[in-house]
């Protein structure tokens, strides 16, 4: 078979872990998402080379009709990076997650994720989503965020943010101005919350999605 350009090869690997997770094979929306792409013509197009290069099979007319070929399954593809599932994180009230002491420790769920989602990234975890107060920057209940230790993040970076007081975490937009941060929802719905930044340790920043449905 052809060797895949390296879009076609991130389309590969996101339509083998979706379906490994899923058990169902994504959409072409789903692999716009994933893959950060222009376009669904654009995924459509690269859809097609996979088909006639023997990789998948497609019913074009069926939502999600992709079927991976036994040949070039999963376990065949590409070594895949073991991410550690910290818990969960609420996108809507704050919830602890367990201590970084605890991270490699066997109670610890993993994921298995292909390079591309984490690229150059070190020490990246995961995160399940509780809540909807994210819903407006496409990050949902049940969804997994991908995150990359940092503790000085801009204006508007998706952070998980401890509050110091409460020894709890909440996904938020992140903003800070003379003292004092903002941790902003992604739903019209919901307020922001506004602490002292000595109150607020950043414990990440948000560097992929992977969603639940």
């Amino acid at each position: 078979m052809k060797k895949l350009s390296p879009r076609q090869q991130s389309i590969f690997d996101f339509i083998a872990q979706f379906i490994q997770n899923h058990q169902y094979p994504p959409s072409v929306r789903d692999i716009q998402n994933g893959c950060n792409i222009s376009s669904t013509s654009v995924v459509d197009y690269n859809l097609r080379i996979l088909q006639r290069e023997g990789y998948l099979r497609r019913e074009a007319e069926v939502s999600r009709g992709i079927e991976l070929l036994q040949e070039t399954s999963l376990s065949q593809n590409r070594n895949y990076i073991n991410v550690p599932v910290l818990g969960n994180i609420a996108a809507g009230e704050p919830l602890g997650i367990p201590p970084s002491e605890t991270w490699h420790s066997n109670s610890i769920d993993n994921v298995e994720l292909p390079p591309f989602l984490i690229q150059d990234k070190k020490e990246v975890f995961a995160l399940r989503v509780k809540g909807e107060s994210m819903i407006d920057a496409l990050v949902a209940d049940g969804d997994l965020v991908l995150m990359e230790p940092i503790d000085n993040p801009n204006n508007g970076d998706m952070v998980a943010a401890m509050l110091k007081d409460k020894e709890e975490v909440t996904l938020k937009h992140f903003y800070i101005q003379d003292g004092t941060v903002t941790l902003q929802p992604a739903n019209s719905r919901m307020e922001a919350i506004k602490v002292p930044a000595e109150n607020i340790s950043v414990q990440g920043r948000v560097v992929g999605v992977i969603r639940s449905i």
